[in-house]
């Protein structure tokens, strides 16, 4: 049978999260890929680019990857209950449950890193406790079944690292090799210890709004596992 990979769209999320490993995916040898939303209705990234859904939830297959990306639309799914009683019953049957930048939040919000190690973006970093999952700076996070990637271009380090998993590392090189993936940055400033403390301060202060939405839309979540854990005795 052909290995399911399921890539979750929602609106404003960040289109290079899904992407990036939507082309790697792509290239896995006898791989369906699908990108999966509620309806089948174009999804706005955020940026100008719509995405256009393959499958809606109440069709989707029982996949063997799931991948949530992130986004500033993830703060939305965090109290989205029927976005994530879809990522619960898939990750009951799937052999990986992954995210990349905040889509691992979703995850969260799911109950599904309880105990679990994962990383995110830098940003959204310290958020990751609330839901029971420890906090982990790394490009690429694995532990056990649920796989996670760091903030943006983290997803292609992700996805070739996931397609090694599902096939062989010459598979994965192939595909590193025909995307010409070599990456060498003009600048030395992609994460907050690299970056001049200027341009941190800067951008930490462009996102001081958008962090407070967060940090309100996580407590919320977070409130409201706990809550239902509660019910559950």
């Amino acid at each position: 049978m052909p290995v399911q990979i399921g890539l979750l769209l929602f609106p404003h999320l960040t289109q290079l999260d899904l992407t990036g490993p939507l082309q790697v995916f792509s290239r896995i040898p006898g791989a369906t890929v699908h990108l999966v939303a509620k309806r089948i209705a174009p999804v706005p990234s955020d940026t100008v680019l719509s995405l256009l859904p393959t499958i809606a939830f109440v069709d989707c297959p029982q996949l063997d990857v799931i991948c949530v990306p992130g986004g500033t639309g993830t703060d939305a799914l965090l109290g989205d209950d029927e976005t994530l009683a879809f990522l619960r019953s898939q990750s009951a049957g799937a052999r990986f449950v992954t995210s990349v930048c905040t889509g691992s939040l979703v995850l969260g919000a799911a109950g599904l890193l309880r105990g679990y190690r994962a990383t995110t973006h830098w940003s959204a970093m310290p958020h990751l406790a609330a839901f029971g999952a420890i906090p982990t700076a790394s490009r690429v996070c694995i532990d056990r079944d649920r796989i996670s990637g760091g903030g943006g271009t983290a997803g292609i380090d992700f996805a070739l690292t996931l397609t090694e998993m599902l096939t062989d590392r010459t598979t994965a090189q192939a595909i590193q090799l025909m995307l010409e993936y070599d990456p060498a940055p003009p600048f030395d400033a992609g994460s907050p210890a690299s970056a001049p403390p200027a341009v941190l301060a800067l951008l930490e202060d462009r996102m001081a709004a958008a962090r407070q939405r967060r940090s309100d839309a996580v407590s919320r979540a977070a409130a409201r596992l706990i809550a239902g854990a509660s019910t559950q005795f």
